[in-house]
């Protein structure tokens, strides 16, 4: 039987550019955990936002515009590098994770999430892709962060 994974105090999710995939999971973490937990996003290389990726957000109820995307390098020169979990959503992201890491007591998660930029076709098309994307991060967290279930199962 695996060992219960330890309850994290400070989550970073990181992607390619901080622009759709890590600040959806964040957002969505943080509504899953208000207060309880101190969640963040960076990416490797800077971005712009995403119009699709607020989109898809906001028919959840959850506003990332305001999200400014930035890199874990400019995390690291404002904040400090203080999380004791590391979720990487992209395989770039997960190798600097790790080069990072390699002294520290952090834990790093690997959750390959498709990238849905780049999804050709009508507006409808895309959205869709993007729903995916934040659906499967959705899941994944509410798998991972969910409190377990009490009661005899």
């Amino acid at each position: 039987m695996e060992k219960p994974a330890r309850a994290p105090q400070a989550v970073l999710f990181m992607c390619g550019q901080n622009t759709v995939r890590s600040p959806m999971a964040a957002a969505l973490l943080r509504q899953m955990m208000p207060g309880g937990l101190y969640v963040q996003s960076a990416g490797v290389r800077p971005g712009e936002p995403n119009p699709f990726a607020i989109s898809v957000m906001d028919e959840l109820g959850l506003d990332i515009s305001q999200h400014k995307p930035w890199t874990v390098d400019e995390l690291e020169d404002w904040e400090g590098f203080n999380f004791d979990l590391i979720i990487t959503l992209a395989p770039e992201a997960h190798h600097r994770a790790l080069e990072m890491t390699a002294t520290l007591a952090t834990d790093v998660e690997y959750w390959p999430t498709p990238d849905p930029v780049g999804t050709e076709g009508r507006r409808e098309l895309q959205l869709d892709a993007y729903r995916a994307t934040r659906d499967d991060l959705k899941a994944k967290i509410r798998a991972r962060f969910a409190p377990p279930k009490a009661g005899n199962e």
